[in-house]
């Protein structure tokens, strides 16, 4: 017999909750006319949500296929955020938007705006992950220009000797941001202005330290994120720091009977992308 605990500090994010319960309400008033909804992209990195999502009349669609909507179709926006091209390709169509944009996302879109049209038209840079979809926002913010770092090996394109403005995605890692500035520091050019903004989600980076306390408080971790969320492999890294029997698993249907071999205590969690109910049918599967 197994003591499961499923972490209550994990699953989704407010600005998710935010985004899937605005699908949710407007599905539900289409329900009676058989119109769905479209989202542009998919709502959030994990596609058992997306599949339950899905089967309630939200259709995931691409940038493409945004543009060859009728006319008055609606759209909702999620958390990420969308460049300004996307609001004016859907004006154009005349869709009509839902935005669910995250708060936290949407000021972050309007620093990085305000800082490339400042005066001294800095260098605008990014640490983020290239073609995520928040990033894909920000950068749409600078018409373009702003350069995108995943780590110091790509800030050899800088110019040391004009104004830099760093921002972060809002789901890195403040040690990496930190480490950012660091090398930025060291390079520019004696008198010339650099600014950072840390721009990070305290709500998502916070939850490190406190998975791995989780992770050593447990035999076995059962860390359960989507394929495609970059916030779950950060994570899921900082369980497995702190206790080498933790498992990365999409949904319970992945679960490994020996990986619970001599185990008392299991601890479930996941990403800010992951639902609570996914962690519940795998506790529910370990009995």
């Amino acid at each position: 017999m197994y003591n499961v605990e499923i972490d209550p500090e994990s699953g989704f994010c407010f600005g998710v909750v935010t985004a899937i319960r605005k699908a949710e309400e407007h599905l539900h008033r289409l329900q009676d006319s058989g119109e769905g909804l479209c989202c542009l992209g998919d709502i959030v990195h994990n596609s058992d949500e997306v599949e339950r999502l899905r089967n309630k009349g939200l259709r995931t669609i691409t940038h493409e296929e945004l543009t060859h909507l009728p006319e008055g179709s609606t759209v909702l926006l999620r958390a990420h955020g969308e460049p300004p091209e996307t609001y004016r390709r859907a004006e154009e169509r005349r869709i009509r938007i839902i935005d669910a944009t995250c708060p936290v996302v949407l000021r972050l879109q309007q620093r990085v705006k305000e800082a490339y049209n400042s005066p001294s038209r800095p260098q605008i840079v990014i640490y983020g992950k290239n073609g995520h979809a928040e990033v894909n926002g920000l950068v749409g913010q600078t018409e373009g220009e702003a350069i995108v770092v995943e780590g110091p090996e790509g800030l050899e394109g800088l110019d040391y000797t004009r104004p830099i403005a760093l921002f972060s995605q809002t789901t890195k890692s403040l040690e990496g941001f930190r480490g950012i500035i660091a090398e930025i520091e060291r390079r520019i050019a004696a008198g010339t202005d650099f600014k950072y903004y840390d721009t990070i989600c305290r709500q998502v980076s916070n939850r490190a330290d406190h998975l791995r306390e989780f992770a050593r408080a447990h035999d076995v971790v059962l860390f359960v994120a989507g394929t495609k969320s970059s916030n779950g492999k950060v994570l899921f890294n900082h369980c497995l720091s702190e206790n080498p029997r933790t498992h990365l698993l999409s949904n319970a249907t992945e679960l490994r009977a020996d990986w619970l071999e001599g185990a008392k205590s299991v601890g479930i969690c996941g990403a800010t992308s992951t639902p609570r109910w996914l962690m519940e049918e795998v506790a529910g599967k370990i009995g």
